[in-house]
């Protein structure tokens, strides 16, 4: 298995048992994908609150308990190195959504008719 799905996995369940008090992370998080950087050395966690609300503040607190998540996980890898934390929001289902609009739209759905035919 790969390092970031380790880390992802990991990540994953330490906010599943819900054991880091912060009312901004009490609602559930996401983790939809850790990105390693070539040297293993820092891994971008691309996170989503469940409920979808408080982006900003989930980012911020995930970063004021970094170095609790680092080493609680650390726990569970059997890495050399444990790799530096970086959470960013997932814009992926934004994105999705973005796309869902503009194929909705009725000039859109009139130009794919007219290539269908």
């Amino acid at each position: 298995m790969r390092v970031g799905e380790l880390v992802r996995h990991a990540l994953a369940d330490l906010f599943n048992r819900g054991e880091i008090a912060d009312p901004a992370l009490s609602a559930g998080l996401t983790v939809l994908e850790v990105a390693m950087t070539p040297d293993l050395k820092i891994a971008h966690a691309y996170v989503m609150p469940l409920a979808g609300e408080g982006r900003d503040e989930v980012v911020n607190a995930l970063y004021k308990h970094k170095k609790f998540i680092r080493g609680q996980i650390s726990k569970q890898l059997a890495l050399k190195y444990m790799p530096d934390l970086r959470f960013h929001l997932d814009k992926t289902l934004d994105y999705a959504s973005h796309i869902d609009d503009l194929l909705d739209d009725p000039k859109v759905a009139q130009d794919l008719e007219q290539d269908g035919t």
